[in-house]
C-alpha cells in the first residue's frame, strides 16, 4: 500500500463530495490509498453510477413479452424478434470528448457503442447518430462538425457497419457543448447470447485486444463535469480509436462466445479495467484477484491507478471456464490479437489488485456499482421562470407572411431542415447489403436480417426545442415521433433506448427539466407499448459561462418488420395519386421552425399533442400499410406539412398541388408542427376503399391535393411557382433540397 494517504481535498480534486469520501472510509473501514480513492472517484462519477438520475430512471417501463434483457441488466438491451433471434440495441453519448477533440471523440463513441452490442454476442448490422451543434456560421462549429462527421464516417466505414439514418440539428445553445449520440443495433440467436458476468472460483480472467495506454484516463470523470476554458487540459481524457483493430476484436469475440468457453464478457469503455472487473464481479456475486503486471501496456511507466482507469479502446475483459485457456488463446491468436490472463475469479466478492508483489488496492466490488453501494441522490428541482413566459404566447400576435414562397424557400434552405446529404454521403449506408432504405427512403432506417424475411426499423428522434418549452410534453413527443417514424416505415414499434442529455444536475432548474422529461417518456412509452431497454444519462452539458444546452432526451427506437417487403416508402410515386392528411390539423405554430427561425420568436409552448390521438393514428397507419391501401407514408414533423410534402415529392422529382382549409391560418396549416399527423398518397382507384377504411376507424382525414409532375421550370430565384389563393402549385424540389 502507498504510505501517503489522500485527504478530503484530494477526494474533492478527484470529483468526490466530502460526504462521499467519508462513505469510502466507512466501506473500507480505514483510509483509502490513492489508487483506491481513484477507483471510487471514477466508479461513483455520474457517468458510471447514475447517482443523480437512477431514482427517476427506475420509474420508466421496462417490461414486455419481448424483453430478454431489461435496462441495466446487460451491456445493451435485448429484444426477442421471433424465430429464435433477438436484437440488441443501445444509444450512448460521447459529448465531452467530442467538444475537445471532435474526430477521436466521435470515432471512439462509434467504437464503444458497437462493442456494447457485440459483447452481447450480437453482430452489429446498423448504426445511427444524433448530432447537435451551435451556429453553423461559426468557425468553431464548422471545425467541430467536420471533425465529428469525419470521425463517425472513418470509424464506422472501416469497421464495416452501415449508417442508416440519424439527425443533425443546430442551435446556439449547443455552441460550447455539442452533442454526439451514437446508436447501434445487432442480431444474435437467442441461445447464443453472452452476459457481462463473472463466477466460478478459479476461472481465469483475460484481457483481450489492444494494449493499455494513458489515453482516456479519468474519461468518466471528465464526462461528469462542466466544460470550461480549461477543459483543453483534459485532452488526455479523450480516447484514440482503431476501427481495424475493432473489426478483428468483433470477429474474435463472436467466435470465442460461440465456442461455449465464455462465462462472461464486457467491453472496457468508461473507467476501463476497474469498471469491467467491478461490474462483472458484482453481477456474478464473486470477486477477482488481478495482477496488473500482466496487463499489456503501451508505456512501461504506468502506475496502478493509471492502468485501472485507462480508457484505451478496443479492449475486452473475458472470464472463461478453467481448462479452456489454450483454446481461447488460439482463437485470439488466429485473429492476431493479444490475449493475456491477468487474474482469477474468487469467492471473496472483493477486487484485489496486485502490482510488483504488493496489494495496491483492495475494494468490495458491490460497493462500487450502480445498485450496490454507490451513492444515490434525489436532487432539488424547481420550475424555471422561463416556463411560464413560454405559456403566454398568443398566435394572434404573430403576423401572417405576405409572401409564402419566401417562407417556403427559407425553411427548405434552413440547416435544420435542408437535405443532410452532404453529411450522409460521408457514411457508408450500403455495406453489408442489408439496407433497404438507401434507394427507397422511409421515415426510419430499414435493414434486412440475412437468412430471413425479417427486417428491423430503427430511428433516433428528439426536438429539443419542444423539450425546452415543456419537458414533459416535449419528451413524450420525442417518443411519439420516433414511433410514428417506425410505423410510417411499415414496422411495429417495440422498444426504446435513450440518451438523456442535460446540463448540471445540481442546478434545480436543469434537474426539473430532467424529472419532467422522465415523466413524459414514461407516459408515452407506456401508452405506445415501447419499454425502455437502457441507454445513458449525460449530465454536465453546460459551460461555465454559456449555460446549459436545451434538454435533449434523444430517443432511439426499434421496430420489427416480419416481412421486409412490407416496408413503406415516404416517396410519392406518380402523377395523379391523391394526397391525404391523416390526423387533426390545428391552428398552431408554437415552437415551430417557422416561428423560431423565420419570425425569431423564441418563447412559445410545445406544439399541439394528444397522446391518445397519436396512438390511434399509429394503429390506423399500420393497418393501412398492411392492407396495401397507401402508396407512401411520411410523418409531419419539423417544418410542418409543406416540408413533409416537399420531402415526399423530391425523391422521384415530382411536384404536388394542395389546398389549404378554412378555419385555420394558412401559415399554421402549412408550417405549423402540431403533432399526430401523417401524409399519405393513394392510388385514385383506391379512393373509396381508402376513405371507407378511415371512416370505419374514426380517423380524422382530409384529401388535400394530388401528386403533380415536375415539368414546371424553376431557377435559383424562384422556388415555388405559385402560392396565389389557397394553392401550392407544382414544384420542382429536388435541386433545392439537395443543396
Amino acid at each position: 500500500m502507498e504510505q501517503i494517504l489522500p485527504t478530503v481535498q484530494t477526494a474533492k480534486d478527484l470529483g468526490l463530495l466530502e460526504e462521499e469520501f467519508e462513505k469510502v472510509r466507512e466501506i473500507l473501514g480505514r483510509d483509502p490509498n490513492f489508487t483506491e480513492l481513484c477507483i471510487f472517484s471514477v466508479m461513483w462519477s455520474e457517468h458510471c453510477s447514475y447517482k443523480n438520475s437512477i431514482t427517476w430512471l427506475k420509474k420508466l417501463p421496462k417490461d414486455s413479452e419481448r424483453m430478454l434483457a431489461k435496462a441495466g441488466e446487460e451491456n445493451a438491451g435485448l429484444v426477442d424478434i421471433g424465430d429464435g433471434l433477438a436484437c440488441s440495441f443501445k444509444i450512448e453519448s460521447h459529448n465531452h470528448p467530442s467538444a475537445i477533440e471532435p474526430y477521436q471523440g466521435a470515432a471512439t463513441g462509434v467504437g464503444g457503442i458497437n462493442r456494447d452490442i457485440f459483447t452481447m454476442g450480437a453482430r452489429p448490422i446498423a448504426q445511427l447518430n444524433s448530432l447537435r451543434f451551435g451556429d453553423i456560421k461559426n468557425e468553431r462549429t464548422q471545425w467541430l462538425l467536420r471533425g465529428v462527421v469525419k470521425g463517425i464516417g472513418d470509424y464506422g466505414n472501416a469497421f464495416g457497419i452501415p449508417t442508416v439514418g440519424g439527425e443533425l440539428f443546430f442551435d446556439p445553445c449547443y455552441q460550447v457543448n455539442p452533442l454526439v449520440n451514437a446508436f447501434s443495433a445487432g442480431i444474435v440467436e437467442t441461445d447464443k447470447v453472452a452476459s457481462a458476468t463473472s463466477h466460478g472460483v478459479g476461472n481465469p480472467v483475460f484481457i483481450v485486444g489492444s494494449a493499455t495506454g494513458k489515453d482516456g484516463i479519468h474519461g468518466a470523470a471528465f464526462a461528469s463535469k462542466d466544460i470550461t476554458e480549461d477543459s483543453i487540459e483534459d485532452l488526455p481524457a479523450v480516447q484514440v480509436g482503431d476501427p481495424f483493430q475493432e473489426k478483428l476484436l468483433l470477429e474474435a469475440s463472436l467466435e470465442v462466445i460461440a465456442s461455449g468457453h465464455v462465462i462472461g464478457i464486457q467491453d472496457m469503455g468508461a473507467a476501463g479495467i476497474i469498471c469491467s472487473t467491478s461490474e462483472m464481479s458484482a453481477k456474478g456475486e464473486h470477486g477477482m484477484d488481478i495482477w496488473l503486471d500482466k496487463v499489456p501496456l503501451r508505456q512501461s511507466d504506468m502506475l496502478a491507478w493509471e492502468i485501472l482507469l485507462s480508457e484505451s479502446q478496443e479492449r475486452m475483459l473475458i472470464v472463461v471456464e478453467q481448462g479452456s485457456e489454450e483454446a481461447v488463446k488460439a482463437i485470439f491468436d488466429k485473429w492476431d490479437l493479444q490475449c493475456e490472463q491477468i487474474g482469477v475469479v474468487t469467492d471473496t466478492k472483493r477486487l484485489v489488485f496486485h502490482q510488483q508483489g504488493e496489494v495496491v488496492a483492495d475494494v468490495p466490488a458491490d460497493d462500487l456499482v450502480l445498485g450496490g453501494g454507490a451513492p444515490v441522490y434525489q436532487r432539488e428541482y424547481r420550475e424555471p421562470a422561463y416556463y411560464q413566459e413560454h405559456q403566454k404566447f398568443n398566435i394572434d400576435n404573430v403576423p401572417q407572411p405576405d409572401d409564402y414562397a419566401e417562407v417556403a424557400k427559407f425553411l427548405l434552405s434552413h440547416p435544420n431542415i435542408a437535405s443532410k446529404q452532404w453529411v450522409s454521403e460521408q457514411y457508408d449506408s450500403m455495406i453489408g447489403t442489408g439496407t433497404t432504405t438507401t434507394n427507397s427512403p422511409s421515415d426510419a432506417g430499414v435493414v434486412r436480417i440475412k437468412g430471413t424475411d425479417k427486417a428491423i426499423a430503427v430511428t433516433v428522434d428528439c426536438n429539443a426545442r419542444y423539450v425546452h418549452a415543456n419537458p414533459e410534453v416535449g419528451c413524450a413527443i420525442a417518443v411519439a415521433e420516433a414511433a410514428r417514424n417506425i410505423v410510417c416505415a411499415g414496422s411495429e414499434a417495440v422498444a426504446v433506448t435513450n440518451c438523456l442529455n442535460f446540463g448540471n444536475p445540481y442546478d434545480p432548474e436543469v434537474y426539473w427539466q430532467f424529472v419532467e422529461s422522465i415523466k413524459g417518456m414514461k407516459r408515452a412509452c407506456e401508452k405506445l407499448g415501447t419499454p425502455v431497454t437502457g441507454g445513458n444519462v449525460s449530465f454536465y452539458n453546460q459551460s461555465s459561462d454559456g449555460g446549459a444546452v436545451f434538454p435533449t432526451p434523444t430517443i432511439g427506437m426499434l421496430g420489427i418488420l416480419e416481412d421486409y417487403r412490407q416496408q413503406m416508402t415516404l416517396a410519392f410515386r406518380q402523377e395523379g395519386d391523391l394526397i391525404y392528411l391523416l390526423g387533426k390539423p390545428t391552428n398552431d405554430i408554437a415552437c415551430s421552425e417557422y416561428l423560431y427561425s423565420f419570425h425569431e420568436i423564441k418563447q412559445s409552448p410545445a406544439p399541439y399533442f394528444d397522446l391518445e390521438q397519436e396512438y390511434q393514428l399509429h394503429q390506423t397507419v399500420r393497418e393501412l400499410i398492411k392492407q396495401k391501401l397507401a402508396i407512401s407514408a411520411h410523418d409531419v414533423s419539423d417544418g410542418g406539412l409543406f416540408i413533409a410534402l416537399a420531402e415526399s415529392a423530391m425523391v422521384n422529382n415530382l411536384g404536388f398541388s394542395v389546398q389549404t382549409i378554412s378555419g385555420i391560418r394558412k401559415d399554421a396549416f402549412l408550417f405549423g408542427e402540431g403533432q399526430g399527423r401523417v401524409v399519405v398518397s393513394v392510388d385514385f382507384s383506391q379512393k373509396e376503399i381508402f376513405e371507407d377504411f378511415l371512416i370505419k376507424r374514426d380517423t380524422t382525414f382530409l384529401q388535400i391535393g394530388s401528386v403533380q409532375s415536375a415539368d414546371f421550370v424553376v431557377d435559383d430565384q424562384q422556388l415555388v411557382s405559385s402560392l396565389a389563393g389557397k394553392e401550392l402549385y407544382d414544384t420542382s424540389l429536388a435541386h433545392f433540397l439537395t443543396k
